[in-house]
């Protein structure tokens, strides 16, 4: 084994709990590991650190498996994590379909499993643990099985951009006996189709689970818009929470034609409409028209995926919550979030914070949510905690 000696005050983050040792904290590397072999990691004097995943090609050069020096990292080992995981979204989640191993927030950095139903989802991101892909799939399926819970298929989307960063390529595929890939879910009781084959990610997004079930109370006999709202989920949410309407609205032709046969399977047809719309254009329109809602729902893809992004996010931000506002009758309700991690907490606080002032608009804040459970936030691994949700009440300035 191989080992990685840390620079004199490198590590930083990895002693404040974090999963990563990055490039630029590197002194050397010893011995003659490969790229995504297990390497021993030590401080700069030698005192051991745990082992990790090793990649000279990728800023993030080791991805920690266990801070334990002297563990073996096997299929032993692998169970331990696999079952932990497992455990933990029996305790915390509906398993009907949960996410059941996040990355590093689960101790197994760089690889998702999602469960739909009786389907599991796999992503792929890094070198080191894509050699154990199959085992850890077993061993879930393993652990699903004492609980009496079959796994009809396993389809990989490892398509993401972000493997070639790691020097791997972007593949997709079954990992089992071929199966329709076109899955039928219920959340919330509401039922989804999820096309784990073709999806957005690995087909269904499900981080906001109970968010989507704390905007109920606001809903009976609403008129609700749901922007960004990808296949439907929040509109079917409010249609089954009693709104007397929903409009959904998103830029894709493929998440609205799904949204549409979402709500045709839950029998919404005649409460929740669909448009293929920009909606920074769509929501100017709606002004200039007069519509007005009483709960409004903004739930956007990450506007930015670097640091050096973030201003441009925040103007993005601050224009749809400045336009959502708008369209919101007086203590009417809104529903915003992002799902960026570098749009930190505070952060996007304040940008829709101005935005209600340019509004003239004030926000009385009836919950500030995060990610469901089965997303665990790891303290001190800060890409763990992504997605920031709030519910206002808005109310014109008095």
């Amino acid at each position: 084994m191989g080992t990685v000696r840390l620079k004199k005050g490198g590590g930083r983050a990895l002693k404040a709990g974090g999963p990563w040792i990055y490039d630029n904290e590197v002194a050397y590397i010893s011995g003659e590991p490969a790229d995504g072999d297990v390497v021993q990691v030590q401080d700069f004097d030698g005192y051991a650190l745990g082992q990790g995943f090793l990649n000279r090609q990728s800023k993030l050069t080791v991805r920690m498996m266990t801070r334990d020096p002297h563990a073996v990292i096997d299929r032993e080992f692998l169970r331990g994590r696999v079952r932990d995981a497992w455990e933990y979204r029996k305790r915390t989640v509906d398993t009907g379909s949960c996410r059941v191993i996040f990355g590093e927030a689960d101790f197994l950095p760089g690889i998702v499993v999602d469960k739909f139903s009786d389907v599991l989802v796999v992503q792929s991101l890094a070198l080191g643990i894509d050699r154990f892909k199959t085992v850890i799939i077993e061993l879930l399926r393993e652990a699903l099985a004492e609980d009496g819970i079959v796994i009809r298929g396993v389809y990989e989307r490892s398509d993401a951009k972000v493997r070639e960063q790691e020097g791997l390529e972007r593949v997709k595929g079954f990992l089992s006996a071929p199966f329709d890939t076109k899955v039928e879910i219920e959340e919330n009781g509401v039922r989804y189709y999820v096309d784990v084959a073709e999806g957005q990610k690995t087909g269904f997004f499900l981080d906001q689970k109970y968010n989507r079930r704390a905007i109920w109370r606001l809903c009976p006999g609403a008129r609700v818009l749901d922007c960004f709202t990808h296949t439907g989920s929040f509109a079917l949410n409010a249609a089954k929470a009693g709104a007397a309407q929903v409009i959904g609205v998103d830029a894709s032709e493929t998440g609205v034609a799904q949204a549409r046969e979402n709500a045709a399977l839950n029998g919404f047809e005649n409460i929740a409409e669909f448009q293929c719309r920009d909606v920074f254009e769509l929501l100017p329109e709606l002004e200039q028209r007069g519509e007005m809602f009483d709960l409004v729902i903004l739930d956007p893809p990450a506007f930015t995926k670097s640091r050096n992004s973030v201003k441009n996010a925040v103007r993005g931000y601050r224009e749809i919550n400045l336009r959502a506002m708008k369209l919101i009758r007086d203590r009417g309700y809104l529903a915003t979030c992002t799902c960026s991690h570098f749009m930190e907490p505070e952060l996007f606080a304040e940008t829709v914070a101005q935005a209600a002032r340019s509004a003239h608009k004030r926000l009385r804040q009836v919950e500030f949510r995060t990610q469901a459970p089965d997303h665990p936030i790891l303290w001190g691994a800060g890409d763990s905690y992504y997605l920031k949700f709030y519910i206002f009440q808005i109310c014109k300035e008095r």
